[in-house]
């Protein structure tokens, strides 16, 4: 890992808060003064019926990062304007900001995202197209300022359909995981059709991240992804992406991260805890811990605060509150995993969070999701640890199938979860669902008088 602090750089404290769990101290990097600005390097917007340029813009971005670190650190500046532009990669010690009005209209075209770079699909480690803002081994890294980030996705809706071919990939990746094949042989560029979308941001193993007030308008696959990296502040953002796929944070193999303040608008899970996935995320044995969740608004989504399916590497210390769904989700609070994952989910707790209504339940854990991959063959069997879950003053004004869900393994059941003044308007189908899960405690807690039956599954 890389070295969480440079001596010339300066840092704030960030209060954290009252936590369940011992939260390590927060720094947030405060960014050198010196600003260098696209504009200066060559950048070509679009304006007056010109549609700027691709090729002038990336090259722009690459020598402003290029003079930031030379300098020593710095702001990279968008300006007011839309930017037509390839990925961005950026360095250690270099702020990228976004200028009010500015917008960098990633193109989509795949080809621009070549050569391939080291990143992930889905829990496992390959080489694929860049990410479209990416970070790989960076300390003192961030994006800061008004401005949006607003990919073009015609090219990418076409992929979302996961055709034939690119589920062959899948499978692909799911044998490389396996097998444990060196990552750098897993090129996803090398098979025709693979059609893996990047992610619109990633931080890789990098350390003093900050995210803080721009906004999100659409993306490739997962929003923002922070992988295998720690000391992560994400604050006052607005994000929207409803295509396949679309997370707004998947906080995977992470540790010590406070997200706040930030409005998600979802087409799938809003926030999300992983680990990644199977024998890849044992070979790296790094576990996703101390996150800290607050204040947060979902407008839409299919959970408030997911954990899995992706967590072989374990999830622990994760504490969400006073976070609100404007309308219906699947789950408020729900935990996935299966007998291929292994690993752990310990030590999780979400309280005075609400949704108008849901779907599924308000609070579930399932241990047999495989989605897609169901029909592909088990290299090995691993059963994960569920312990420690708790749920607190949770409100679902309307309905749900299930209050609380909870189908645990009989080879580990479930143990320790405590649902303590949560409320369901309506449940339609069993209100309390509880199989191979032991000592269960509901306190303040609506039960109807006659115990409901697991439905069958």
């Amino acid at each position: 890992m890389i070295s969480l602090a440079s001596v010339a750089a300066e840092y704030r404290d960030v209060d954290c808060g009252e936590t369940p769990f011992p939260m390590p101290k927060l720094k947030e990097w405060i960014p050198p003064s010196a600003t260098f600005s696209i504009a200066d390097y060559g950048a070509v917007k679009a304006e007056g019926g010109a549609k700027g340029d691709v090729a002038k813009t990336t090259q722009a971005f690459r020598d402003a990062v290029a003079a930031a670190v030379a300098a020593g650190g710095g702001r990279v500046l968008v300006p007011a304007g839309e930017w037509p532009t390839g990925p961005v990669h950026l360095k250690s010690d270099v702020e990228l900001h976004l200028a009010e009005g500015a917008v960098l209209r990633f193109t989509d075209d795949p080809h621009a995202y070549e050569p391939a770079v080291p990143t992930s699909w889905e829990g496992v480690e390959l080489l694929n197209y860049s990410p479209l803002v990416y970070a790989y081994g960076c300390t003192n890294v961030a994006i800061t300022g008004k401005g949006t980030l607003a990919p073009e996705m015609g090219r990418w809706r076409k992929w979302f359909s996961r055709p034939p071919e690119h589920m062959a990939f899948t499978a692909e990746l799911y044998r490389w995981c396996s097998e444990l094949v060196p990552v750098e042989e897993r090129n996803a560029l090398a098979m025709k059709g693979s059609n893996a979308r990047p992610h619109l941001i990633q931080f890789n193993r990098s350390a003093n991240i900050v995210l803080d007030g721009f906004k999100i308008r659409e993306s490739p696959f997962w929003t923002i992804h922070l992988y295998h990296s720690e000391n992560a502040v994400v604050r006052n953002l607005d994000v929207y992406a409803h295509g396949h796929n679309n997370d707004g944070i998947d906080v995977e193999m992470t540790r010590n991260v406070l997200v706040e303040r930030c409005s998600f608008d979802q087409g799938d899970d809003a926030v999300v805890v992983k680990a990644g996935r199977n024998q890849d995320a044992w070979r790296l044995a790094r576990p996703s811990e101390n996150i800290v969740v607050r204040d947060c608004t979902i407008v839409d989504g299919h959970v408030l605060l997911g954990v899995g399916s992706e967590m072989s590497g374990g999830v622990r210390n994760v504490y969400m509150h006073d976070c609100h769904a404007k309308g219906d989700v699947r789950n408020i609070f729900y935990m996935k995993t299966n007998k291929r994952r292994g690993g752990f989910i310990e030590n999780i707790k979400i309280k005075d969070c609400s949704a108008a209504n849901a779907r599924i339940s308000v609070v579930g854990i399932e241990t047999d999701v495989l989605y897609q991959w169901r029909n592909l063959p088990t290299y090995e069997e691993r059963v994960t640890r569920i312990r420690g879950i708790t749920a607190e003053n949770l409100v679902c004004e309307g309905s749900a199938d299930h209050m609380l869900m909870l189908y645990g393994d009989p080879a580990d059941p479930i143990d320790t979860v405590t649902l303590r003044n949560v409320r369901l308007g309506k449940a339609r189908k069993e209100r309390i669902v509880c199989v191979n899960a032991n000592n269960v405690t509901l306190d303040g807690v609506a039960v109807p008088s006659r115990p409901g039956r697991s439905p069958a599954r």
